[in-house]
């Protein structure tokens, strides 16, 4: 993972917006695509119950997301921030003409085996991975916005995987419905629409030194809080 630190003796002097985001860039190599559990669901090394068992936890992670973006926008006293950052809880939430993201994660689910109602009770989701999203949910709600914009910067690296599921999954589990990989096809231009304008909050917001720093722990804490619900995850299901 990336340790990135501005150079001793030069401490005061802040990356420009280039060397900035590439620092935030860097920071990909923590991106849970590379935890021994993704490498082994990309691989088709994973039984259908750890493919469930990864489907009904990261499901608890999915509904969460509009709650986070929810605490966001009450934090956030800029209209035209607020005007935008909503779109994503409609994304995920859905409105008219549009199921969202959350519904495709529940055809996920039922396209993996498991019954709707079994999914949305949420049995599966083990302590773990609650006490990780929860965090993040939490982080949202007591952090400052821009803090709380910055750790949605994980989507920077989100198109990849998703690209690596579509190309992999219907060649390892021809088991899964094809119509059940939706959300990952749905999420890959909306995770590049995202991350621009979580950029240039990010970017704009960011500019001393010590806020970079600063920045870069809030992406790491995100990133942090992906793997340890692999862990949990890979834990749970051996």
């Amino acid at each position: 993972m990336s340790n990135a630190t501005h150079p001793a003796g030069d401490t005061a002097r802040p990356w420009d917006r280039a060397e900035f985001e590439a620092q935030l860039r860097a920071k990909g190599a923590g991106y849970h695509i590379h935890h021994p559990f993704n490498l082994k669901m990309n691989n088709g090394l994973l039984s259908p119950d750890q493919v469930r068992g990864w489907v009904a936890n990261r499901f608890y992670y999915q509904i969460n997301i509009p709650q986070k973006d929810g605490a966001i926008i009450a934090n956030c006293p800029d209209r035209e921030t607020r005007r935008k950052w909503v779109q994503r809880i409609l994304d995920h939430d859905g409105s008219e003409g549009n199921a969202g993201g959350i519904e495709a994660w529940t055809r996920l689910g039922m396209a993996v085996g498991i019954p709707r109602g079994e999914l949305w009770s949420l049995q599966h989701v083990v302590p773990g991975v609650r006490f990780a999203v929860d965090a993040y949910v939490n982080f949202a709600r007591q952090a400052p916005w821009q803090e709380a914009v910055c750790s949605s910067l994980t989507e920077m690296f989100a198109p990849k995987i998703h690209k690596e599921r579509l190309a992999n999954w219907p060649k390892h589990y021809g088991w899964i419905e094809a119509d059940g990989l939706q959300y990952f096809r749905s999420r890959i231009s909306l995770a590049e629409r995202d991350v621009e304008h979580g950029l240039q909050v990010t970017l704009d917001h960011f500019t001393t030194s010590a806020q970079q720093q600063r920045a870069l722990e809030i992406l790491q804490f995100k990133l942090d809080v992906l793997w340890s619900m692999l862990d949990a995850i890979e834990k749970a299901y051996p």
